[in-house]
């Protein structure tokens, strides 16, 4: 393996036993480029042509108050595969607030888990003080990869080859766009939404192929919520108002303190893809980071995701002392996320839904040729119990109901998985999952080609460090990027 190492970042981050500030999450501050990389098993396959991107939080400086995970500057690790080779980089997103930090070489920001008058400077996100880390989501649109914040952030450009930012997207508004854009390769449009305090307290926007907003319109909701997510159909783009979101009386007092507001049914928003009134439908209450993937079914509109049963977790006990709280929101065997269908009838505007797996599970991909369309494969995580941290894969074939599995050695940690499609894929699970693996007992990290038919690992390739767990990834065929 051949590995250029750029110049370091500025940081002042000191020792620290916290939960995500070590481990596997133990922040990565040198930037690489490395090539000739050393396969550990297997071969890499030919007809594997595209990049991987994943996104992660890796802090550079001492937070000025109690560390959350999703405070941490954004950093893109990326994989490229071309002929049978691999080439590999990774960089920190030059966000406005990464770059004024480098300046003073300290946090001029507070975070999540922080009160009032924390930050030293005015911020992003709908707290309205936060960090803008772009550390979130990734996704590639118009030959771009952009890069999204936790919250509502301004959607910062980066080149998916050679990872150079390039500012904030100029269809970005000023109200932000949150995490989850969603780009639909049929069309070449990329759907967003973004939510904040003042009414009406939601947008949804359209950006088309060449990356000009084409839509942009609220969507009123009766108060503050907390959407994360969103999903697509052909006709339809899916929005949600779910019952837990900020107390209105603590934030009164710029306390931002998260809770179950019993008696509020989930609502979904179906608004026009092109824009328009939205239908609202009634579900059961729940919360939901993430969704799956939407596709029309006769007078249905059907959306699969992750139903938690106990959106608001105790304190785990299990936790460090002080982190309790901060450990039972990351562990999804706390708020226990199980894969479920909802299906919305588009002429009596009835709500039926379902459980279609009892395992945690969550952070699911699958083929995104087939995004707001009909499909039957589908790939999910599974996590340490108490942390939030990968430990293995499951594939469901939703026609028939059968899964597959593949548990990690203990030690080992994934990245979110996105399908990649074989060249010439003739079936929707012809191709690979691509993912990054942390191994804890060796103190080193490296790519895993999982051949996503077999359901089985069929190429190892050696890292040339070791990598902190991240958060969302991505996969772009070479005919989504630009040379």
């Amino acid at each position: 393996m051949k590995v250029d190492r750029l110049p370091k970042v500025r940081t002042s981050l000191s020792p620290t036993n916290h939960p995500y500030m070590t481990g596997a999450w133990t922040p990565l501050h040198e930037e690489v480029n490395a090539w000739d990389l050393t396969v550990l098993e297997g071969a890499i396959p030919t007809d594997l042509d595209g990049v991987y991107l994943r996104n992660t939080e890796n802090p550079v400086h001492d937070p000025l108050g109690r560390y959350h995970p999703f405070d941490g500057d954004g950093m893109v690790c990326q994989i490229e595969f071309k002929d049978g080779a691999a080439t590999y980089r990774n960089r920190f997103i030059r966000t406005r607030c990464f770059e004024a930090e480098q300046e003073v070489g300290a946090s001029l920001w507070g975070g999540l888990m922080d009160g009032p008058g924390t930050s030293k400077r005015p911020g992003f996100g709908a707290h309205g003080s936060l960090k803008d880390t772009a550390s979130t989501d990734i996704v590639v649109h118009n030959g771009e990869a952009i890069a999204t914040f936790y919250q509502c952030g301004e959607a910062y450009r980066l080149d998916p080859l050679t990872l150079e930012t390039l500012g904030v997207a100029a269809w970005a508004p000023l109200e932000g766009v949150s995490a989850h854009p969603k780009v639909d390769e049929a069309t070449g449009e990329l759907m967003f939404f973004n939510y904040s305090k003042a009414w009406p307290h939601m947008h949804y926007g359209v950006v088309d192929a060449s990356g000009k907003r084409t839509v942009y319109q609220p969507v009123p909701l009766p108060g503050l919520r907390l959407p994360h997510d969103m999903a697509f159909s052909e006709h339809w783009a899916i929005l949600n108002d779910l019952p837990v979101f900020w107390d209105q009386d603590l934030m009164a007092r710029d306390i931002h303190a998260v809770r179950l507001h019993k008696g509020l049914p989930s609502r979904f928003a179906l608004v026009p893809r092109q824009g328009g009134e939205p239908r609202w439908f009634e579900a059961a209450p729940t919360y939901v980071l993430h969704w799956l993937n939407a596709y029309e079914d006769g007078d249905e509109v059907v959306l699969d995701g992750y139903f938690q049963e106990n959106p608001i977790p105790r304190p785990l006990d299990s936790a460090p002392d002080g982190h309790g709280h901060l450990m039972a929101y990351l562990d999804e065997h706390s708020f226990r996320p199980k894969l479920h269908r909802w299906r919305f009838n588009l002429k009596t505007g009835e709500t039926t839904e379902k459980h279609l797996d009892d395992r945690i599970l969550e952070f699911g991909m699958f083929n995104q040729k087939y995004a707001g369309k009909p499909y039957r494969y589908a790939y999910s995580t599974t996590s340490k119990p108490g942390w939030f941290l990968f430990n293995g894969f499951v594939k469901h074939d939703l026609e028939t109901g059968q899964s597959w599995s593949i548990d990690l050695p203990d030690g080992v940690y994934a990245s979110e998985a996105p399908f990649a499609p074989r060249i010439g894929a003739k079936d929707e699970d012809d191709g690979y999952l691509i993912s990054f693996l942390i191994d804890e007992t060796k103190g080193t990290s490296e790519c895993a080609i999982v051949d996503a038919q077999s359901f089985a690992i069929v190429c190892r390739i050696a890292l040339p460090h070791k990598l902190s767990s991240g958060t969302h990834s991505v996969w772009a065929g070479r005919e989504m990027l630009r040379e």
